[in-house]
């Protein structure tokens, strides 16, 4: 009886594990680990705050891992290239910008015979430059795949070809929130938990006035904002909750390992965000059970149905987040059923096994012409 060799995927992602594109390629990688069709290889492009921990976790996890020099383009290119000549893979994936311009080049170079571009954000740096040098890569791209359906829209608005253009959504793991239901929503702490890291991106002060704004109505629920990023981002926000006399109700976190206990803790998650491309943050909300307020930005509208499992607010408007939150703070039982909602939501359609069979069925279908 014949057998069919593994196909060979390597996934190549920025190594600064910031955002979604990082967790997304090493749950891939994971996930063809435990399975026979794919044999898969995780490139990290080394960037200064690479965290060693990180690479130290992954490696005794047994992930395949490499690692590419960050300092130049051209030296992530060739030393990409290389490894490719070495592991020969059928597909090389390219997470994420701008590594899948730099990963897209090493392919080319190798001669690797399928590539596969995942954009996992509504709105990137782009220059005119970099959006030519786009436009001439996805010629040479089997598929560009967008982390959610607002993704795939940009991208087609940015002139990528449509009938390689496709969406296939992230997912989160489901099981560290297997305990959700035990955690009944009148017995939780009404406060409100943010995860999300300290950057241009996401909208903290937004939230940090909604809740000046709550004060004055009566309201004072806590918050936690969980999540990293640099001192230059997180600095003013604390600033700002002392100026609004709100700092005896916020903590600033950092970076926390028990983020599922946190929410099942809680009873409101909030992103409050200026664009995203598949929100995992309020995904994970979503599967604690919480009630969840999220920006209506691309990305996160599509997630979201707004009153059912979910409130949609504008984008960068404090008394809007103020509106919902009070909404959801004064009537606990209309809360607690979308919160329920949200869980039904999150488990049904943004589990990991069915982004990563997906993804899977698109690696098998390249590699062997299906």
């Amino acid at each position: 009886m014949q057998t069919v060799s593994p196909v060979r995927v390597l996934h190549f992602v920025t190594g600064g594990f910031s955002g979604g594109a990082t967790q997304v390629a090493v749950q891939l990688v994971n996930a063809a680990r435990e399975g026979d069709a794919i044999e898969p290889l995780l490139v990290l492009r080394r960037k200064r705050r690479t965290p060693p921990q990180r690479i130290s976790e992954l490696e005794r996890a047994g992930t395949p891992l490499r690692l590419v020099p960050g300092w130049s383009h051209a030296a992530s290119i060739f030393a990409l290239a290389r490894i490719c000549r070495e592991f020969r893979p059928d597909v090389l994936v390219a997470h994420g910008f701008s590594e899948h311009l730099w990963g897209r080049y090493a392919g080319l170079l190798a001669k690797v015979p399928h590539l596969v571009h995942v954009e996992h954000n509504t709105r990137e740096r782009y220059t005119r430059w970099r959006l030519a040098q786009t436009r001439w890569l996805a010629r040479r791209t089997d598929r560009i795949v967008g982390c959610s359906e607002g993704v795939r829209r940009v991208l087609l608005a940015m002139g990528m070809p449509p009938e390689r253009t496709i969406a296939i959504p992230n997912g989160i793991r489901l099981d560290p929130f297997a305990a959700a239901d035990a955690h009944a929503f009148a017995q939780r702490e009404p406060g409100i938990v943010m995860v999300a890291r300290f950057s241009k991106q996401k909208d903290h002060a937004t939230l940090l006035r909604a809740l000046a704004l709550l004060r004055e109505r009566g309201l004072q629920p806590s918050l936690q904002f969980a999540g990293g990023g640099k001192a230059l981002h997180r600095k003013p926000l604390e600033r700002l909750a002392a100026e609004l006399g709100i700092a005896g109700q916020v903590r600033f976190l950092g970076v926390v390992r028990d983020v599922p206990q946190r929410l099942m803790a809680h009873q409101l998650c909030v992103l409050s965000t200026h664009y995203e491309g598949m929100p995992l943050a309020l995904l994970e909300g979503m599967a604690a059970g919480c009630a969840v307020v999220g920006s209506a930005v691309p990305g996160v509208r599509e997630v979201l149905d707004d009153g059912i499992d979910g409130l949609l607010v504008a984008e960068a408007d404090p008394a809007a987040l103020a509106d919902a939150l009070e909404r959801l703070l004064r009537d606990p039982p209309a809360t607690a059923r979308m919160a329920s909602a949200a869980r039904k939501a999150a488990l049904e359609r943004h589990g990991r096994e069915l982004m990563n069979r997906r993804y899977e069925e698109l690696f098998l279908e390249l590699a062997r012409g299906g």
